[in-house]
């Protein structure tokens, strides 16, 4: 099955399906770039994005580059004993933990959910 076939036979929206993997990985790849500038939105954004990676694994679309973005991301995440989100079945390392260099509103969803 295609990148397209899933997320069209999984009801994604029609602007994911269209932009397939390439789209996604480029979602993965905005929102690495900026964890690593400081992720300045909240949780609710936060976990969005991890969606985004969670589809790529359900899709079955990982390749190089995504697990060369995924090794950037593991090297700012603190906390990793904390579950923020549950985007995907088992354990993806990036459910777990959060931006060293998180910004005030990510801080403050975190805290208020008791997370940081």
């Amino acid at each position: 099955m295609t990148v397209d076939e899933y997320l069209r036979e999984n009801g994604y929206p029609e602007h994911v399906v269209r932009d397939g993997r390439a789209g996604l990985v480029r979602q993965w790849r905005k929102f690495v770039d900026q964890a690593e500038r400081g992720y300045s939105l909240g949780l609710e954004d936060y976990r969005n994005d991890l969606d985004v990676r969670a589809i790529l694994a359900l899709a079955d679309a990982e390749d190089a580059e995504v697990i060369a973005l995924d090794e950037r991301l593991k090297k700012l995440l603190i906390a990793c004993d904390k579950r923020v989100w549950e985007s995907a079945p088992g354990e993806p390392f990036w459910d777990f933990g959060y931006p060293r260099n998180a910004g005030a509103d990510l801080m403050e969803d975190l805290r208020c959910e008791e997370l940081a």
